[in-house]
């Protein structure tokens, strides 16, 4: 935990959980779209700042790369999902939920940053943190808002009673149909709300929704290794890309993507590669 006088600006400010994720097959891997969102801005370029639950330092190691920086509140226990298989498809389960993150644990030094990112992943970001800043872009992936869970812990789409405090404050909106349980009504009643708003669809590509109008864009066709944290790199990039250009299309665009080749490699390996990124963003959008 930094303390608050060595606190460094940064240029985007990510708040959410980090999460332990258990795949089947025993496979378990640092996650949370904290974690993806913020290699992501990383690599294209900028000065993160992660706002997170946490117990050791250790348990943000694939984050311990120059530029990066992690502060928020110490818990016993980490957000952790699980993967389950089972006849009608994958399913994803609770199994616990770190402490809620509120509008002091953003550090004063991070409240200018250009681009803040509040990523949710279990309903732990305070609404109210959104005040934290009164400038720049804001950008809202509120999956985790979207998400309620039995008494086992199986993962549905749930209400967002919030949703008419943020939205009007934010800049952009990413999140996928899954979130939205496929209600394309509720996508309508969204678009409505806020001046941006993406709508992931997986291999389909993503639609946008903008000034009254619907654009999509297809994804590139690629071999799917694995899809965990596609949408949090989407959503980094197409934040970035939409402060840098002011260019809904042109963010779509390079979000897809780079998004796309995220599937090729499994967990935090598909965050994009420097190579990567000077490809796609060398490449002119299509009109």
């Amino acid at each position: 935990m930094m303390e608050p006088h060595a606190v460094p600006p940064v240029d985007y400010v990510v708040v959410g959980h980090l999460s332990w994720d258990k795949h089947p097959h025993g496979v378990a891997r640092l996650g949370g779209t904290a974690a993806y969102a913020a290699l992501t801005a990383r690599r294209l370029g900028l000065r993160v700042g992660v706002v997170t639950a946490y117990r050791h330092a250790h348990d943000w190691a694939p984050l311990d790369v120059d530029g990066v920086f992690v502060t928020g509140v110490e818990s016993p226990t980490l957000t952790t999902f699980v993967l389950d298989e089972t006849p009608a498809g994958r399913t994803l389960r609770v199994e616990q939920v770190g402490p809620r993150l509120h509008l002091h644990h953003v550090p004063q030094p991070w409240r200018t940053a250009a681009i803040a990112h509040l990523a949710p992943i279990a309903q732990e970001v305070e609404p109210t943190v959104v005040q934290a800043f009164p400038r720049g872009l804001i950008g809202l992936t509120p999956q985790g808002w979207l998400r309620e869970w039995d008494e086992h812990g199986v993962v549905r789409p749930g209400p967002w009673p919030e949703a008419e405090y943020l939205l009007p404050r934010a800049g952009a909106v990413v999140l996928s149909e899954e979130d939205l349980g496929h209600d394309e009504a509720q996508v309508a009643r969204l678009a409505r709300q806020t001046p941006v708003l993406v709508v992931t669809r997986g291999a389909a590509g993503a639609d946008l929704y903008w000034q009254g109008r619907v654009y999509h864009h297809d994804a590139p066709q690629v071999e799917v290794v694995d899809p965990t944290g596609a949408g949090d790199i989407f959503a980094a990039v197409f934040f970035v890309r939409l402060y840098w250009t002011r260019d809904p299309l042109d963010a779509l665009a390079r979000a897809t993507g780079l998004a796309a080749r995220s599937v090729t490699r499994p967990g935090l390996a598909g965050v994009p590669t420097e190579e990567e990124v000077a490809a796609v963003l060398a490449v002119p959008r299509r009109a």
